[in-house]
């Protein structure tokens, strides 16, 4: 009777329902925003006079501040409160989304867009720290986790598609606009449905600590990126160990701290360990995304709007997927479901290696909606375990940690395994350019499919066809390669999931024995309070 009572007292209602739906819109379009600028950048180049250099720097600065701003945040709403947080970063971004949509120059968006970064940093670890206060009970908390994903993960997929709808009506800025609705939105209902948080005995901001971790993230961002654009050069490589030098020194501050900038203690948990390096791993193989774009738009002539509508079945499927794992989990433990779900990725990185230049999309759509549906599972379940594993005062914390591993990945990723495709471009594309071309043109030709789509526009029809015959069938092989790569990662993701998460019940389920799970923290109920 008294178990009944306390999960009664659990059990959200409508107002944390409601204050799901205000969290989840943010997070949709925070993400959109990281791939909106994909097709509004050429537009914005020309408005605004943007040299090549100062593009790269519109797209990339929003991301660097996102990775860069994530950890001080995540422990900052800890400290200070997490609605409240969330709320100053809200009106940040409405400030920041109308400088950016109204910037005179390439200077100033460069600079909103860094500020939008910085805002943005706010709101991911903030709505998954509120959302573990507002739904006590595991079942709820699961579901309330995989809705939110499922907006979060999805936005980036949608971004090409709003933008290229944006963009067919309305000048470049208005991309920057979708979000202020959406935040006065939160603005205005925040402080009525979403709860207040914040650890009373936290200590102060470490600033050491957040220069350190700041210190650690950029560098090594930078330099991935700086890789995958030029290769391996020495002032991206010194960046690179630049960063691993100043995280060891974060490290080893974090560990002599009291109130720590980044609680190591929560790697204690085998549920936290597993779910972290399983995030970590499948972000690792979003390269093979963007490998399917680039296929699409150059191999098969799309424009990046169509690129976007074919890609668009992966998408909903890996949506359905997030909302529905929650709720599968229920009756299967989740190592199975994740395992099982990882199995039909890596059957669609197979389907992936099955496409050819000339035949047809069937097997590049299938391959990626079994990449996309059976990947699901896993960000859905493990964000759960993270959050679920971590105390109640530490949960900005490791929904930060989550995130920015997630950084780390996917931009390690693009440097593994877009590294791996172009070394085979350039191997199969050396065999197939025609004789007589200039070095110039056998250069750009080799170093990329759109170098080589750009010198075949100014050759000979026959020999331009020649050339772009062979480019294309060699940046197939290259995605074959990337997509085996990636099938072999989530096998490895496999045997780390089934191995550690092999005792945890299905959410909801009583632990038969203390070993058989891992245990669960009640936010804001001490551990030994727990009935």
């Amino acid at each position: 009777m008294k178990n009944a009572l306390h999960r009664n007292e659990m059990q959200a209602g409508i107002r944390e329902w409601t204050g799901l739906a205000v969290l989840a819109l943010p997070a949709l379009l925070v993400s959109i925003d990281l791939s909106v600028m994909i097709l509004a950048l050429p537009h914005i180049g020309a408005d605004l006079g943007a040299d090549s250099a100062q593009q790269l720097w519109i797209i990339d600065i929003y991301g660097f501040m996102l990775s860069g701003f994530l950890i001080t945040m995540g422990s900052l709403g800890d400290r200070i409160g997490r609605r409240k947080l969330l709320l100053i970063g809200g009106a940040a971004f409405v400030i920041a989304s109308i400088l950016a949509a109204f910037s005179q120059s390439a200077e100033m968006l460069i600079a909103a867009r860094a500020l939008l970064g910085i805002a943005g940093a706010t709101i991911s670890p903030s709505t998954l720290a509120l959302i573990s206060n507002m739904f006590r009970d595991h079942k709820q908390r699961s579901l309330a986790i995989g809705i939110w994903l499922t907006c979060s993960m999805g936005g980036m997929a949608l971004g090409p598609v709003v933008g290229g709808i944006m963009l067919n009506h309305f000048w470049w800025g208005s991309v920057f606009l979708l979000g202020v609705p959406v935040m006065l939105l939160l603005l205005i209902t925040g402080p009525i449905l979403l709860p207040e948080y914040r650890h009373p005995e936290s200590g102060r901001l470490d600033l050491t600590s957040v220069a350190l971790s700041l210190g650690t993230i950029l560098p090594v961002i930078y330099g991935l990126k700086e890789i995958v654009k030029y290769g391996l050069q020495m002032v991206p490589a010194l960046l690179i160990l630049a960063g691993v030098v100043l995280g060891t020194m974060f490290v080893s501050r974090q560990r002599r701290l009291t109130s720590p900038l980044l609680d190591l203690r929560l790697f204690a948990s085998p549920g936290f360990r597993a779910a972290l390096g399983g995030m970590f791993g499948i972000t690792l193989t979003g390269a093979t995304m963007l490998f399917i774009a680039q296929h699409l738009q150059f191999v098969q002539g799309m424009s990046p709007f169509q690129a976007g509508l074919y890609m668009l079945p992966g998408v909903i499927a890996s949506m359905a997927g997030m909302l529905l794992s929650p709720l599968i989990a229920r009756r299967i433990r989740p190592a199975r479901l994740i395992g099982t779900g990882l199995l039909v990725s890596t059957a669609g990185c197979f389907l992936l290696t099955q496409v050819g230049v000339e035949s047809g999309l069937t097997f590049l759509v299938l391959g990626y909606i079994c990449f996309n549906l059976g990947a699901a599972p896993l960000p859905s379940l493990s964000s759960d375990l993270v959050i679920g594993s971590a105390p109640p005062e530490k949960a900005g914390s490791a929904a930060a940690m989550l995130q920015t591993s997630g950084e780390f990945a996917f931009a390690l990723g693009i440097a593994v395994l877009g590294s791996i495709g172009t070394v085979v471009y350039r191997n199969q594309a050396a065999n197939s350019i025609p004789a007589d071309l200039p070095a110039s043109a056998v250069q750009a030709s080799q170093d990329s499919l759109a170098g080589a789509t750009a010198i075949a526009e100014g050759l000979t029809q026959q020999v331009g066809k020649v050339l772009l015959t062979g480019a294309r069938e060699a940046f197939t092989v290259g995605m074959h390669a990337v997509a085996a790569a990636s099938g072999a990662i989530m096998l490895a993701i496999i045997v780390l999931v089934v191995t550690q998460l092999r005792h945890v019940r299905p959410i909801g389920k009583a632990p038969s024995n203390q070993a058989d799970s891992i245990p669960e923290v009640v936010p804001g109920v001490p551990k030994n309070q727990k009935s």
